[in-house]
């Protein structure tokens, strides 16, 4: 499925996911590769193919650094534990994953997506963003793999023809991507046409687990 075997053992068959409050001390300083599973699938994802491992269903993957740029400028400094740490308690403006969990989970959770700050930048102003913080803690967690040049590892995962439903970028499965796509403009749409609203991103306290 991938070229090679040691990223397909790392992100397929992991000897232990690791849980949100763990990201800070496991995860490596390190470029990598990494792998989202989760024990609740999102209303509108068709999980059905997806790789699962016992009551886990994996469902994306992600990549730090992002491949470096063409056009001169430095390439990123970013690694597998500072993303894992922005997609667990960032906020969607800053993570895709975010802003494509909390728009399939707004009727669930209340994460509605709004202009913010003196910038306009796109987020779940709060208590949107601690409520997928809390989400994300109780139903997700999540492996990774180190590897110098990650975005080749994606390339060929997204080549390999494994269903990622929330991959939207270089995802080739049009009908996984398109439908997201649509829902994510149209949450964009919307909070462009609402009124700019200050929001300092409130406090972010340690997420109380929920169900369902």
């Amino acid at each position: 499925m991938f070229e090679d075997d040691a990223i397909a053992r790392a992100i397929l068959n992991p000897e232990r996911l690791h849980r949100a409050d763990e990201v800070a001390t496991a995860a490596p300083r390190k470029p990598g590769l990494y792998g989202w599973y989760f024990d609740v699938i999102p209303a509108g994802i068709d999980a059905t193919d997806c790789h699962r491992r016992d009551a886990w269903t994996l469902l994306y993957c992600g990549i730090s650094p992002k491949k470096p740029p063409t056009n001169g400028r430095p390439p990123s400094r970013s690694h597998v534990h500072q993303r894992l740490r922005t997609h667990f308690g960032g906020n969607a403006a800053g993570s895709t994953l975010r802003l494509t969990l909390g728009c399939l989970l707004e009727a669930k959770i209340g994460t509605i997506l709004r202009r913010v700050g003196t910038t306009g930048r796109l987020t779940f102003t709060n208590p949107g963003e601690q409520l997928l913080d809390q989400w994300l803690h109780a139903h997700a967690q999540v492996t990774w793999v180190e590897h110098p040049a990650p975005w080749e590892a994606e390339q060929a995962l997204l080549a390999s023809g494994m269903p990622l439903p929330l991959n939207i970028d270089g995802n080739p499965c049009a009908a996984l991507k398109a439908p997201l796509s649509n829902l994510r403009s149209a949450a964009k749409r919307r909070a462009e046409g609402l009124p700019l609203i200050s929001d300092s991103g409130g406090p972010r306290r340690a997420p109380r687990l929920v169900c369902g």
